[in-house]
């Protein structure tokens, strides 16, 4: 996009519009029945900083200029305000408050957010029974994730027909007992697709998950109209191929949304530490506040820990305690 459009602001109109595809720094908006194709302002790259004292008394003069702490101040799921050219391009120049988002820090030695979606009703983690296996550490960071967020999750079994093992059954039942719903599909038989299409109806839902897991897949079995392209998963490594190179939001017929994601081997957690990792596992909270050290308490070592004695009586699985004390770098 040409960076004419900041210096030809007579000759645009200004819409608002919902971001629902973002590709190598282009950004596709939906408004008024029409997708408009967007570049960014430069100006949302950055943070400006005025005086403080007195400010009546000073001209708005810009007194220093920072960058922000993320990869990309635009995500799918943005509602944002832009320039429209009238030719079907445009250039965004403000996001609009979120909601809530979805996020990761960027890979990379400089710590960055990358917001993965903003403004969805549920996170959908998908894991398949086999082909590749389920991790469920990696299950874990997305709960976490979207607790810190305050987004509801729906966990996703697929390829149910591959015969899940005692392990996956074990796992599934835990994780109802701490009250995430659990649905088990597959695209093959058709178990479990009324079911997560009506969980889907009338809310903004995103799929996440490694590759090959079967989210396009199903997505498709859910949408069949959407055509998306579907690889099967490499007989010879049991690794996914990259299906799904960018994220996309694709609204449903019976109402709602789903935003469909690259597939993510890793998933680290964006500035979520201390007592907020805490917070974000759900079997945690009731405990938290009781140890003999209280707020200073880390879970790990300390004496007369209540997360500590609970997992000892059985109350918090072991697998996820140590889940959570890999994630606080114990």
């Amino acid at each position: 996009m040409s960076s004419s459009f900041e210096q030809t602001p007579t000759a645009l109109t200004i819409g608002d519009g919902l971001v629902v595809k973002k590709s190598q720094g282009t950004y596709f908006v939906r408004s008024a029945g029409q997708v408009v194709t967007c570049a960014s302002s430069n100006r949302l790259r950055k943070n400006l900083i005025y005086p403080t004292a007195a400010p009546t008394s000073l001209h708005h003069r810009v007194k220093e200029v920072k960058g922000i702490e993320a990869v990309d101040p635009i995500a799918v799921g943005d509602r944002v305000m832009f320039n429209h050219a009238g030719d079907g391009t445009g250039l965004i120049t403000a996001v609009l408050p979120r909601r809530n988002h979805l996020a990761r820090p960027a890979a990379g030695d400089k710590p960055l957010e990358q917001v993965i979606v903003a403004n969805v009703d549920q996170v959908a983690p998908v894991l398949s029974a086999a082909r590749p296996a389920p991790k469920w550490e990696l299950l874990d960071r997305y709960l976490a994730a979207a607790e810190a967020a305050g987004v509801p999750s729906l966990i996703v079994i697929t390829k149910t027909d591959l015969e899940p093992d005692a392990e996956l059954l074990d796992e599934v039942r835990a994780f109802q007992r701490l009250g995430y719903p659990v649905l088990l599909t597959s695209t093959v038989t058709g178990a479990g697709l009324d079911e997560f299409r009506a969980a889907l109806t009338g809310l903004v839902s995103v799929f996440v998950g490694k590759s090959g897991v079967g989210k396009t897949s199903l997505l498709n079995a859910v949408e069949p109209g959407l055509g998306l392209r579907v690889r099967a998963v490499s007989d010879s490594t049991d690794k996914g191929r990259h299906t799904t190179t960018h994220p996309e939001l694709f609204e449903l017929g019976q109402g709602g949304a789903v935003v469909d994601t690259p597939g993510m081997r890793e998933f680290g957690l964006w500035k979520l530490a201390g007592a907020d990792l805490a917070q974000a596992f759900v079997e945690l909270r009731p405990y938290l506040g009781r140890c003999k050290f209280s707020a200073d308490c880390t879970h790990a070592h300390e004496p007369g820990c209540a997360v500590k004695a609970a997992v000892a009586a059985g109350h918090i699985t072991e697998r996820r305690y140590r889940s959570y004390l890999r994630l606080q770098g114990e």
